[in-house]
């Protein structure tokens, strides 16, 4: 008989006593620190019933909470529901943050317990300064989950498969190649990796162990001498094995990382604190010194190489003629009432599954109708799914996997008749969004630095948005990747051509409707100008945007020409691929304003 959430975290708490522990925290990732994980891995979930992808869960002898961020306020306040959960809402002032919430509700000399596998070398040191100075105590060798979660899933053993070079641009030989010439510039013998798309990219190898995201669950040892990987034997063909060795790369079982580490035998190893769990940081050899610092592949793999760039072009293309497909069918569909947010999630997988090299989605698509897209990671349920009807907004963010990239969209299409106060919203986030798609700015400028040009017209109205504006996207890997983004927070690392992000800003409206719209951009060379080169962003996406909630008006002449000049693009690129009918309707989607 399946436990409630109150069954569970009683049963968590009855394992407090021998662990002697009087706090436990619960995160939302896995050992490589990844956004989405495996179910073996959704313990946060599992304790809490709440299923956004970020969160943490706090459970104390006699009160529990949730932190999450403002894209999921409503969805966790709607599950968190009688399950004697409190929700915190991250980034409001009155919101305790963990560390001053369990200093507050425990008493100098109890001990906070948590999984050290499951939280980063940087997060572990400052909890422990920060409940030290409480007088509270740490213990990071309490893996509680395992002990209370009867039938836990177990850790995937999809196969990997190799990564073709004609995707792929580079050979795995090439990019150690690089990697090394890094290291040695860091004055490092060797470089441990936990990031799992790090590791897919460097060994040109893809597998299926996290919905939507093509990685292999795996660590990766690489010094100036020898490559180890670590890797569940089950997951190696023949083929794949015979590839590893013909790269000179030998491996491990993946359990017995932190034992190879304990007896490395070499001067130094390079690790990113931010991005390695503080059991693995634990267990290397005392004799080797720790250098930290970002690892070399994150840069490397977010500048796209000539091959990459074109096969995202190609994958923009095959989206494209999908998405419009979709589109025209949806403006025939929505008078009959026939269609709801799952039923439309279920024709667009149809029409992207008939594009070459389609691999799968890149995340769950979000289909919010009308209030739903104020939620702003809203996912659908048999309970919630809304009927489409000809008025208001559908707010469709949605992405795909290709062999030969990544793709990641978000249009807010008009079903019919609008508010001014829709339209108003929608005119903002677009100008927003034209503002950041045509900037031009100097070599060595960060994301945090653009950041205002998409948020300034719904500023001048007192609106904000609380996510992010841009994240980098991998390439046939996580629709999220770093180093590089777009956003308030500071972030040193800065855009260079090559790099693909998004461009997302939105307005939310609890109860009322959600606006955003979302291209992907490369950022490319523009010109060389006072005090050195320039760069400028090309939009990549390929898909009408929404003109019918337009105030004109509102639209400098400069925007205008933008959008007019981006519909031309998306006509010309897409219409080869259409049949007569698709055509007549796209060029009517791209028509001037």
């Amino acid at each position: 008989m399946k436990q409630t959430i109150s069954e569970r975290v009683h049963s968590l708490r009855m394992a407090f006593v021998p662990s002697h522990i009087d706090a436990f925290i619960i995160p939302s990732t896995d050992p490589h620190l990844s956004e989405y994980v495996a179910p073996h891995w959704k313990s946060r979930e599992w304790i809490t019933g709440f299923t956004g992808s970020a969160g943490t869960a706090v459970i104390l002898k006699d009160e529990a909470g949730l932190w999450t961020d403002s894209r999921y306020f409503l969805q966790a306040a709607e599950q968190l529901a009688d399950t004697g959960i409190t929700l915190y809402k991250e980034m409001l002032p009155e919101t305790p943050d963990i560390s001053t919430f369990l200093c507050q509700n425990l008493t100098p000399g109890e001990t906070v317990g948590i999984d050290g596998k499951m939280f980063s070398v940087q997060q572990v040191e400052q909890l422990k300064e920060e409940l030290e100075a409480a007088g509270l105590q740490l213990n990071t060798h309490a893996d509680l989950i395992d002990e209370v979660w009867k039938n836990r899933p177990t850790i995937p053993e999809a196969p990997a498969y190799i990564y073709k070079q004609e995707f792929a641009g580079k050979s795995c030989k090439e990019k150690i190649e690089t990697i090394r010439c890094e290291l040695k510039k860091k004055g490092a013998e060797g470089v441990f990796i936990s990031a799992l798309d790090e590791i897919a990219w460097t060994l040109n190898l893809r597998g299926n162990d996290i919905h939507c995201n093509p990685v292999i669950v795996s660590y990766l040892l690489i010094t100036q001498n020898n490559i180890v990987y670590f890797i569940s034997q089950e997951k190696l063909s023949p083929e794949v094995s015979a590839y590893l060795d013909s790269q000179h790369v030998s491996t491990q079982p993946y359990t017995e990382a932190e034992e190879y580490l304990s007896k490395l035998n070499i001067r130094n190893i390079l690790l990113n604190p931010a991005k390695t769990n503080y059991s693995i940081y634990s267990a290397i050899n005392a004799q080797c010194k720790i250098i930290r610092g970002e690892s070399p592949v994150a840069l490397l793999k977010a500048i796209r190489n000539e091959q990459e760039i074109q096969g995202i072009h190609h994958a923009m293309q095959k989206d494209g003629v999908a998405l419009v497909k979709f589109l025209k069918w949806l403006e025939e569909a929505v008078p009959s009432q026939q269609e709801t947010e799952l039923s439309i999630d279920i024709k667009l997988h149809e029409l992207r599954a008939e594009q070459p090299l389609y691999m799968g989605e890149s995340f769950d698509t979000i289909a919010g109708y009308k209030e739903h897209a104020a939620i702003i990671h809203y996912s659908a349920s048999t309970e919630s799914n809304a009927t489409l009807r000809p008025k208001g907004y559908l707010l469709l963010d949605s992405g795909a996997q290709y062999m030969d990239g990544t793709t990641d969209i978000t249009r807010t299409i008009a079903l019919g008749e609008l508010t001014e106060e829709e339209k108003t919203d929608y005119t903002l986030v677009l100008k927003g969004h034209i503002a950041l798609s045509m900037a031009k700015f100097p070599a060595g400028t960060r994301g945090a630095q653009l950041d205002v040009l998409a948020r300034m017209p719904i500023w001048n109205r007192g609106m904000n948005y609380l996510h992010g504006t841009g994240h980098g996207v991998g390439h046939f890997l996580n629709v999220h990747e770093g180093p590089q983004s777009i956003r308030m927070n500071e972030n040193p690392v800065t855009l260079q051509p090559g790099m693909v992000t998004s461009n997302e800003p939105g307005v939310y409206k609890s109860g009322s409707h959600g606006i955003r719209i979302e291209n992907l951009i490369l950022v490319c060379k523009d010109r060389e100008g006072m005090f050195g080169e320039y760069f400028r962003f090309e939009t990549i996406t390929l898909c009408p945007i929404c003109t019918k909630g337009v105030i004109k008006e509102m639209l400098t002449n400069e925007e205008v020409a933008w959008l007019n000049q981006y519909h031309q693009l998306v006509y010309d690129k897409l219409s080869p691929s259409l049949s007569e009918e698709e055509k007549n309707w796209l060029k009517e989607a791209t028509r001037k304003i």
